[in-house]
Parts: structure tokens; sequence; C-alpha cells
């Protein structure tokens, strides 16, 4: 189906774009990798068409290095800013008078479609689990639940490939949305999931779509669905309030809320797949709706004293989803030698996953007066009493997530209308847009 506005697929040496049809013949599957046999999944964070026309997607798929691809406005609006590859469709659509919001369809079902046939091989390889391209439909419907379901019928048609997944921020009417997606046979993920109660919330949204998608007649086992966790956004917030206090032992929580925020989020994980609900879909073939850790890139790694796989090593665990960014996955690659794994069993340290060793949470020892936990469903008890201790300090957990919700869904928005800027600036050049110049 060609995207509407414009072509669809690959770009040729013209910058006009060719079939679809010839990234699938000459994208072979995926390598091994040794993050595959431990049932990790990285997927790269961004998608932009300079990868796309590059290979480089394809040849990080090609070597097994990512399984997927997530994006956002954000990306976009940098990656039109950055290069020359958008100017002969959009130099197209100039001449064409066609408007600034379905040219941004344009753009982003080209390079949505492009991105599921690279990774074609690795969905067929793991029978649907990974190859999947998730991607961030109009956050100003996030309140509004029928235009967004709306907007993802349109875009499930137009992009027309069965490992695209359609991000949904997790308000309520978000998760009306995704339900209702799912039970049309839509991909759709929760975003923007900062808490326990949230994540809660996302998981009931996705098994009533999965219950009323099998009412229907359909084919579980065909539907994909993560809930994204932004974890450095919790930190940026959390060391803030941590550096107002100013204590001695203020600071010794800095840099370790975010991972304890993950690792409780990660443990009620564990609990909803022992519920009989879960199991009586599971019986009939659903998958879980994975966790996918988001925002895992270290803001100024130096300076702060992390490492750049601070956030991504400990939580490569057996069943989640980590996104990075290419310069994270170069660092994360050459963590404990060629596998880049964290631990003997190729593992990270949310616990209760048959990880032997287990990174430590700072901060734990200074704050509680002992020890962190070892291995297994200790180390969630250490981040539920991390996560208590911020009271000391008068931080509220759930009122900080909250707020950070509220601001993500805001700056999400601005995002999109930055892009939406772009691209009217970039139409409102004309033809000569296309002429092949940034």
């Amino acid at each position: 189906m060609p995207a509407p506005g414009g072509p669809a697929g690959p770009l040729g040496p013209a910058g006009r774009a060719s079939t679809p049809a010839a990234t699938r013949a000459t994208t072979p599957a995926a390598a091994p990798h040794p993050r595959v046999t431990a049932g990790v999944s990285v997927w790269l964070d961004g998608l932009s068409r300079q990868r796309l026309a590059s290979g480089r997607l394809a040849a990080l798929a090609r070597q097994g290095r990512i399984a997927g691809v997530v994006s956002d406005p954000a990306f976009l609006a940098r990656s039109l800013a950055g290069g020359s590859c958008y100017t002969g469709q959009l130099g197209d659509l100039a001449e064409r008078g066609v408007p600034a919001e379905r040219a941004l369809k344009a753009l982003a079902v080209h390079d949505i479609r492009w991105a599921c046939d690279i990774l074609r091989p690795v969905h067929e390889a793991t029978a649907g689990v990974d190859g999947l391209v998730c991607v961030t439909l109009d956050p100003r419907l996030a309140h509004d639940a029928a235009a967004t379901l709306a907007e993802a019928r349109a875009l499930w048609r137009a992009v027309d490939r069965r490992n695209a997944v359609l991000g949904i921020p997790a308000t309520a009417a978000g998760l009306t949305a995704l339900s209702a997606c799912l039970a049309e046979g839509i991909n759709a993920s929760a975003t923007l999931v900062l808490s326990a109660a949230r994540h809660r919330q996302a998981w009931d949204a996705y098994t009533e779509g999965l219950e009323r998608a099998r009412a229907a007649g359909r084919h579980l086992a065909s539907l994909a669905s993560v809930a994204s966790f932004p974890v450095s956004r919790i930190d940026t917030a959390a060391d803030a309030l941590l550096d107002r206090e100013g204590t001695l032992e203020a600071r010794a929580m800095r840099g370790a809320v975010a991972v304890a925020a993950a690792r409780h989020v990660h443990e009620q994980y564990e609990r909803m797949l022992g519920e009989s609900r879960w199991h009586a879909l599971a019986a009939r073939g659903a998958r879980p709706q994975r966790l996918l850790w988001t925002a895992t890139t270290v803001p100024e790694p130096g300076a702060s004293g992390l490492l750049p796989t601070r956030y991504a090593a400990p939580l490569l665990t057996r069943g989640t989803v980590t996104a990075v960014t290419e310069g994270t996955l170069e660092e994360l690659d050459g963590l404990n030698g060629p596998d880049g794994l964290n631990g003997p069993d190729g593992l990270g340290g949310l616990g209760g996953l048959k990880a032997r060793e287990l990174p430590e949470l700072p901060g734990v020892q200074e704050a509680a007066g002992e020890a962190p936990d070892g291995p297994g469903p200790g180390t969630y008890a250490a981040a539920r009493r991390l996560l208590g201790h911020l009271q000391w300090f008068g931080i509220d957990h759930g009122e900080l997530a909250s707020r950070l919700e509220t601001e993500a869904l805001k700056e999400l928005n601005d995002a999109w209308h930055q892009l939406l800027d772009r691209v009217t600036l970039a139409l409102d050049q004309g033809p000569a847009a296309g002429d092949g110049t940034a």
C-alpha cells in the first residue's frame, strides 16, 4: 500500500523511493548473538532515514546486535534537521501542495515501513517476539480515546506491516484506546509508564484488549505490546531533589533511585505473570506485554561520575527489552568481553531471574545502614527499601512519578509541534527542498 502523500520504501540514488521488497530481498536473517540466546532483547533508540539509507540499521540487525527499534517525534525532528535524506520526498510533497500534517505522516510511514522490512527476518526468526518497530502516535490526542483509536487505525493501514507497534501514552484515555487497538488486531504499546501503579493499569488494559481480541476470534500470538519505562528521567528529577536536601545521606542516594524503581516495577511484572487471568490468555498463545526500558543514556556520564552503561547494563534482563542509543550500544557490546552481557548468565540485576551476580544498589548501605541484598527476591526488597527512604528527604515516590508522567507528555507534545514546524518550513521552501541540499 503506498504511503499517503508520498512514496514508501528505500530510497534510490536520486533520493526517490524504490520498492520495500528490495530491502527484504537483500537483508539476511540476523546472526545469533549471545544476548539472543540469553533471552535478552536490545532495541535501537532512534529511527532515521539516514540510518536506513546508509545501511547502518540493516547492518546492526544482520549482526544480531539489535532486535528492534523504538523512536519518537524528537528524534525524527533532529533527523530532519541533520541531513538531506528527506529532501527528495519533501520536494515532491511541496510540489503537490500537501499540508504539513499529511506530509509528516508520509515521511513517518515511509521510514516505518522501511525499518519494518529490514527487521522482518528478525520478526520471522523469533516468531514475532522481536523484529518490532515501535513508533509514537500523535501525543496531542493522548486524552481523547476515540481520536487516538482513529489515528491508530489510519496509521496501521498506511504502514501495513505486522511488525509495527504504535506507541500510545499511558493516560486513562490512552489505555482505553490501547485495549481497543489490540481488540482490533493492532499492535499497541503503552508509553511514559513511570510507576508501578501506572504499569498495573497498562497491564490491565493489555489483558482486556487480548480478551476482546480472543472473543473476536483473533490469533493472540500475532499481537505485540510493550510498556515503556523511561529510566534516567527518574534519576534526573530525584537527584535534583536530593541535591536540594544537601546532606551526606541524600547524596548517597544519588543515581540509585531509577534502577530501584525499575526493579520495583519488574517485581510487579513477575507477580502479574503468575495471575490466573494471564494464564488463561497465555494458554491461548498470548505473549506478555514486556517491559521496555527507555531513556537509558546517562546524562553527562563523565561529569556525573556514572559509566555510560549505568542504566543499560543492569537492565539487560531475560524477558524484557532495553532500548539504547548507538553510542551506548558500542559501550554495552564491550562490557565483560565480546558478549556484551552483564554477569555470567548474560542477565542484568533486576532479581529473581537466575542471575548469580547482581550490581549493588548505590545508596542502600549508606541510607539504610546495611549492605544491599544479594541475588533474587532480596534485590527487590532492597529496591523497595531504597524507594521508602525517599520520604526521609521529603520525596514521595508516587507523587514524583505522577509529576514526571505529566512533564514527559508535555515534552512529547512540544517535540511533536517542533517536528510539525520543521516540516512546515521545509514545505514552505517549495520544490527546491528536493534538490538534494540539506
